[in-house]
């Protein structure tokens, strides 16, 4: 069984983020993944209607992208625009790839306010990190998906070899 994985495309190199830039990740998993044809590519920001460069946002008042989901928080970007409904497009655009993918698992980069899954930033511009997911990680986790930083690659590999799908 081969496990298709839903990455972040600022991880294997694609100038996606908000300031023109990328993120690459360079780790042989990930290469051999690559290899394998086991990835699926997506930046939800892209996907939601973004383009690049595009202004920094963050997740207002300290909250997280579950919160966002809820509608109890917003996402604004650093002139203080509204862009929640960017990033729940991106989210939902997200899933459905990795629902017509058959993907169980992501690989997510981590402090975006779409991907970020263990920490993000505070809503203040301030580069404060606190605790929390993304809007698109907090969707695809609350969907059932497995989703892991650049930093629990390991993990990641541990666990596709658990399910016998290495």
């Amino acid at each position: 069984m081969t496990a298709k994985i839903l990455v972040s495309a600022c991880l294997v190199g694609r100038p996606v983020r908000y300031d023109g830039a990328a993120k690459t990740l360079d780790h042989p998993n990930l290469a051999r993944w690559r290899d394998e044809g086991r990835l699926v590519v997506v930046c939800p920001e892209l996907a939601g209607g973004f383009s690049v460069p595009r202004p920094p946002a963050e997740i207002d008042r300290g909250l997280s992208g579950s919160d966002v989901l809820a509608g109890t928080a917003r996402v604004v970007d650093l002139t203080g625009a509204d862009v929640t409904a960017l990033y729940l497009a991106g989210a939902r655009s997200a899933l459905a790839l990795a629902r017509a993918e058959g993907c169980r698992f992501a690989l997510l980069i981590d402090g975006s306010p779409s991907c970020g899954s263990a920490f993000i930033y505070d809503g203040a511009f301030a580069g404060r990190k606190h605790a929390g997911a993304g809007v698109t990680a907090a969707l695809l986790r609350a969907e059932g998906l497995e989703v892991f930083t650049p930093l629990e690659i390991a993990v990641l590999a541990a666990r596709l070899e658990s399910i016998g799908a290495a």
